[in-house]
């Protein structure tokens, strides 16, 4: 009889669940995935529809399973963050899940400063925005009212697929961190901030630490699933915490980079840093008693996908886009893009923020909008570095991951852009490993960095092209600069798109 055991790690992304069967050494034995649509009912509204991300689990859990033969110790749970489930008394969704990218909440995020007297950023160490659940909350209750009477609960992304699995109510600190009403210092429910929102706590979940059973599969989901039975479940992870500990982030002077429909800068404190710029957040890590500060690029590989599905030619792989962008030389002669498809969270916090190529001239192809995409996230993701480095973090190591990361094309080119060298991750699905490093951790109990250390490794590791990181630079400083200057026409067409009232 094989005694090996094997973890699951569950991942409920933005365009599908990835999951990964894992076994004690950290070998990845299977993977699985399943995709689901996204919605865009209005301009600036991105909602899914709940069900869709069960359906797509039991697909993923089924596959997983049978691979694994029921031989399975232990399920951890990771998922997009802020997504708000509004549930009935039945478990039923009132409504579409709200995800975050989502910008319908900009007066909301004013009704939250007002209703606080300016003292949320004081409690929850950051101020409202329009991804985090509390301003959600706030709008569902505004404008369905009648709706809003009948929650029962509300919950992230992946603790949805956890009541699925177990009927229990529990969210991890990680991704209650982001929902702006989680007091991150405590690691506890922000009484404060809830009396001041008129928000009941027991809408809330119950809190857990991210390595912590606080669950177990049910008899009816495991029969349907060939998962045993009390498997237990971990607490889990918001996706770009779980990632962090999957691109082994379990000590502070390490920086993740996470290259997914959004991209991420992620590194650990042993204490609660502020940034004063706003830029970064604030949020508790994986990690029991340490945090974290997170930037987000909203748009990363999003605009790919973007622009293959608006601009693509018979379905075109990512891999030939990318093909087509290396005929293309560094710098796109002179055409710039700004990711700004969803607005912009950091540095900017702006909702209203557009998208754009610029410096578009005759000669410039289809390959030049796609390497100045390209570029133009890479840029993005250059500023969350600068917000890192301007708090004087010392960083050791940059670990490179996510789906940006299965090209070395792409992965280079961000290398070349920041001057640093990138250790890029073996595994690539690093929030779906990092969930399985949470459940070995919490069922074997054996420390998360001791987990870390024995399965995280870099498949390679990447150093800039100086001659090209030269042309970067220059083009670095023109984006920069293009924000400041476009901004104001930015908000000038938000407005004819009637978000602004």
């Amino acid at each position: 009889m094989n005694s090996t055991r094997h973890y699951i790690g569950l991942d409920v992304g933005t365009s599908g669940i990835k999951g990964l069967l894992v076994d004690e050494s950290g070998t990845v034995v299977r993977e699985a995935s399943s995709a689901y649509p996204l919605f865009t009912p209005n301009p600036g509204w991105v909602e899914q529809n709940p069900e869709d991300w069960w359906k797509a689990a039991r697909k993923v859990l089924g596959t997983l399973s049978r691979a694994a033969r029921g031989n399975i110790s232990g399920i951890g749970l990771s998922g997009q963050m802020h997504g708000t489930v509004f549930l009935d008394s039945s478990g039923k969704p009132l409504y579409p899940a709200i995800l975050w990218n989502d910008q319908r909440t900009i007066q909301e995020c004013e009704e939250i400063l007002q209703r606080t007297e300016g003292r949320i950023r004081e409690w929850t160490c950051n101020p409202p925005r329009t991804a985090f659940s509390a301003s959600k909350i706030l709008w569902f209750r505004k404008h369905h009212p009648q709706l809003y009477g009948q929650i029962s609960k509300v919950l992230l992304p992946k603790d949805f697929i956890r009541f699925c699995l177990s009927k229990t109510f529990v969210t991890d600190v990680t991704d209650a961190s982001g929902t702006n009403l989680l007091d991150v210092r405590n690691r506890t429910w922000s009484k404060e901030t809830l009396r001041s929102l008129d928000i009941p706590e027991s809408i809330l979940c119950d809190l857990a630490e991210s390595p912590d059973v606080c669950s177990y599969v049910s008899k009816e989901a495991a029969r349907g699933l060939g998962i045993p039975e009390h498997t237990p479940i971990v607490g889990g992870a918001a996706d770009q915490a779980a990632s962090a500990i999957g691109n082994g982030v379990c000590s502070p002077g390490t920086l993740s980079v996470t290259l997914g429909s959004s991209g991420v800068l992620y590194v650990q404190t042993e204490g609660v840093i502020i940034d004063p710029t706003e830029a970064l957040h604030t949020f508790c890590h994986s990690v029991p008693r340490t945090y974290q500060l997170m930037g987000g690029v909203l748009s990363a590989a999003g605009s790919l996908h973007w622009f293959r599905r608006t601009l693509g030619r018979n379905r075109e792989s990512f891999s030939q886009l990318l093909e087509q962008a290396k005929q293309v030389p560094p710098g796109s002669e002179g055409l710039l893009f700004l990711p700004y498809l969803t607005g912009e969270r950091s540095p900017y916090n702006d909702p209203l923020a557009r998208g754009c190529w610029f410096g578009l001239t005759i000669r410039h192809t289809r390959a030049h909008l796609i390497r100045a995409l390209l570029e133009g996230v890479s840029y993005a993701l250059h500023d969350l570095l600068n917000s890192v480095k301007a708090l004087h973090i010392p960083i050791k190591r940059i670990h490179f991951a996510g789906g940006g990361a299965k090209d070395e094309f792409w992965a280079q080119m961000v290398s070349d852009v920041f001057g640093e060298p990138l250790y890029i991750s073996t595994v690539k699905d690093s929030s779906a490993y990092g969930a399985a490093m949470l459940a070995a951790s919490g069922v074997s109990g054996i420390s998360l960095p001791a987990i870390s250390s024995a399965w995280w490794a870099p498949e390679k590791q990447l150093t800039p092209n100086l001659k090209i990181r030269a042309v970067y630079t220059e083009g670095y400083q023109v984006y920069h600069e293009m924000y400041k200057g476009t901004s104001k026409f930015m908000h000038q067409l938000a407005a004819l798109e009637g978000q602004i009232p």
